[in-house]
């Protein structure tokens, strides 16, 4: 079985052209063993992932908002889907916005989490605004010790406030709304107030408070 993946391993090598690193998808979850890759890690056209038996691993593709969860073999990442040899695979369309995915070159070399829906602030302190999110509880990525505060720009809701203290943190650097049972409306437009800075995003009207995969509610803030 390993001469066999290792000849698939060989063969995607020779077949996968010489791509800039581009990012193309996000890690949403790995099960059992997967080498050199963990939750949240960015991949580039080209990256080929062995899978161990009974491993398994959920890539998002920020172009195509295709979803694969991917058992077993040997799997090469391309730019809107992956090729699987040895494995099975099961796609779904997700939403997500498309727009977010067009990252800097400099942005590229860093990791998903990092550079996902990223938006700085303009110089003249206008708020700029972030895509839409698909879910009604966002996954917030911003440095642990500040103070996070939402507040509703299109309607009367309780501003919320959120002190991100890095035990409530998932992996010292990621605040979830959903863990924490806090949810905002569908349609609404809010304001993300982080410090001295200040970013605008919109709750997509048909959001719902069911699980959302990860690319359809990424916020970074920091």
């Amino acid at each position: 079985m390993k001469s066999l993946i290792g000849a698939y391993v060989g063969a995607f090598c020779l077949a996968a052209p010489a791509l800039a690193e581009t990012p193309a998808a996000i890690v949403e979850d790995v099960q059992g063993k997967v080498d050199g890759i963990a939750f949240m890690d960015y991949v580039a056209p080209g990256k080929i992932i062995k899978l161990g038996p009974k491993a398994s691993i959920t890539l998002s593709y920020l172009k195509s908002c295709q979803r694969e969860t991917i058992s077993e073999g040997v799997v090469l990442v391309g730019a809107e889907q992956s090729t699987v040899q040895l494995g099975e695979v099961k796609r779904e369309k997700v939403p997500c916005d498309t727009n977010a995915a067009k990252l800097s070159e400099r942005e590229a070399n860093q990791s998903a989490a990092t550079t996902f829906r990223t938006v700085r602030s303009d110089p003249k302190g206008a708020p700029a605004k972030l895509p839409t999110l698909y879910g009604v509880s966002p996954l917030v990525q911003a440095k642990a010790g500040g103070t996070l505060v939402i507040e509703r720009t299109d309607g009367k809701e309780p501003t919320i406030s959120v002190p991100l203290k890095r035990d409530a943190m998932v992996g010292g650097k990621f605040y979830d709304f959903a863990k924490a049972g806090t949810t905002l409306t569908p349609g609404g437009s809010y304001l993300a107030i982080l410090g001295a800075k200040r970013y605008t995003f919109q709750i997509d009207a048909s959001a719902t408070s069911s699980p959302t995969p990860i690319i359809g509610r990424l916020l970074r803030l920091e």
